[in-house]
């Protein structure tokens, strides 16, 4: 399977939420989301492949310093590089993997030399990979999943990394997709609990007590400022209400968005909570710890002593601080029992990071956790690209939280969302006052439509009513958000 890279379009789509999203030190209330599509020639075949990103506010770098206009352009930057990188590299190398090989190098190399970190960089890379993906699934005429384990992409996961000597793609993957995943919601630090938080009249459930019943939900991602003075009191209601809303049981997650500097205190932290007799039911059921340390802190040497010792500390696994290839084995070698999977991070560096969890798995103390995190994705792309990674990856429950920041699809045409009703029934459905907007039934997600697709998506998205990145640069567009 050979294929060459004729060009690449950006388009970008300004979106605006339903109300803030605050994660550290960040607060959300518009991104541009930007779609990539790439015009390719698979084997004589002209087709063309799409993948999307909304680019939000201090993540891919957390500099409090530094305004947002400024971290957009360099995040515009890193993906131009790699767009420019990928061409190139395609005209070295005609099978998939060889191409991807020199795309990450090449753009690791340059991020090296701009003093670009490697979280940022691989953004760069994932939105040229998936886009590629996405069109040579729709040139084979399969699912991403039945392409992986046909091996015809050519992924060799030893040449990723060498302990993976051995290992196929097809070892590592879901003999089948998931049908069914549960949606983890998130409850962010400035999220309303309960109606006497205030209320919002656009059709769609708001408050904590409002989503559990609209949705019949069981799984949560709590997010903690690491402040007990604060946390304490809002844990204490959180807890509250999913115990009374979830009467069959629930599960939860603790995000610590980088918020402390070293494990000790993270520990203090930690210890204080769980002795609170209120905090009890959320503590029991409580499933892993994400990235309570800052990236700058997380992967040093003192952080192992502390992991070690602590022999009856929660699973704690890295999300930010997952930036380069190198990361997750650095990690592993101090103690933490795995990472998460935002299709940001890149496909293939998923695949293996799943693979080497799976051949670690008898020397990580407690087992292996891969989770499945969000970025306030949103369809009709991203969302679905990276539902089916998730659900081919094995990964039960995924933290879903662009259907509750965002209004569903009513930022798209009426067009747009017809044919996403059409063509994912089980995903989305028609809300009472007319757009489409995300089905999620007792607390789970229909992925049937996204995995039969090719790579998820699976409708012929028009992109000409969006912006041209370049226009939408030259008129100012990047100061608007």
């Amino acid at each position: 399977m050979t294929f060459t890279i004729e060009a690449f379009q950006f388009h970008v789509l300004p979106m605006r939420t339903r109300f803030p999203f605050k994660y550290g030190i960040a607060s959300m209330s518009a991104l541009p989301h930007l779609f990539v599509t790439a015009d390719l020639v698979v084997d004589g075949k002209a087709v063309s492949g799409i993948a999307s990103e909304g680019l939000p506010p201090k993540w891919f770098t957390k500099d409090p310093d530094t305004p947002f206009e400024v971290d957009l352009a360099e995040m515009i930057a890193v993906i131009q590089n790699a767009s420019r990188i990928a061409r190139l590299a395609a005209e070295k190398e005609t099978g998939f993997f060889a191409w991807w090989q020199n795309l990450y190098a090449e753009q690791t190399n340059w991020a090296q030399v701009k003093a670009v970190p490697p979280l940022l960089a691989n953004l760069g890379v994932s939105l040229t990979e998936r886009a590629v993906l996405d069109g040579l699934c729709k040139a084979l005429g399969q699912p991403l999943h039945a392409v992986l384990r046909s091996d015809v992409l050519g992924i060799d996961l030893g040449a990723v990394r060498e302990e993976l000597r051995g290992l196929r793609v097809s070892d590592v993957i879901a003999p089948q997709p998931l049908a069914r995943l549960f949606a983890r919601h998130t409850v962010g630090l400035g999220d309303p609990l309960t109606a006497a938080d205030g209320t919002l009249d656009d059709g769609l459930p708001y408050t904590l007590e409002e989503n559990i019943r609209a949705y019949g939900l069981r799984y949560f991602k709590i997010k903690v400022c690491g402040k007990p003075e604060t946390d304490l009191p809002r844990l204490r209601e959180i807890t509250r209400i999913i115990t009374a809303n979830c009467p069959d049981g629930f599960h939860a997650t603790l995000d610590g968005n980088e918020q402390f500097d070293d494990l000790a205190s993270f520990r203090d932290f930690y210890a204080t909570l769980s002795a609170d007799s209120a905090l009890a039911p959320l503590f029991q059921r409580l499933l892993l710890i994400e990235q309570p340390l800052h990236r700058s802190k997380a992967l040093n040497e003192d952080v192992a002593d502390t992991l070690r010792s602590w022999t009856d500390g929660p699973g704690m696994i890295i999300d930010e601080s997952d930036g380069s290839l190198a990361d997750l084995p650095r990690a592993l070698d101090l103690g933490y029992r795995g990472t998460s999977h935002k299709n940001c991070k890149g496909i293939v560096k998923g695949i293996a990071n799943a693979a080497l969890l799976q051949k670690r798995t008898p020397v990580i103390r407690g087992g292996p956790l891969l989770s499945g995190e969000d970025l306030a994705n949103v369809g009709p792309v991203a969302l679905l690209q990276d539902l089916s990674i998730m659900a081919l990856l094995g990964i039960t429950h995924v933290e879903r939280n662009g259907h509750h920041y965002f209004r569903g699809l009513s930022m798209h045409s009426s067009a747009t969302q017809d044919a996403m009703l059409q063509q994912h029934a089980g995903l989305y459905h028609r809300h009472a006052e007319g757009f489409a907007t995300l089905r999620i039934e007792n607390g789970s997600l229909d992925l049937q439509s996204v995995n039969a697709a090719p790579f998820g998506c699976g409708i012929t998205l028009d992109v000409t009513p969006f912006e041209p990145l370049n226009a939408w640069i030259k008129r100012g567009g990047m100061g608007e958000m």
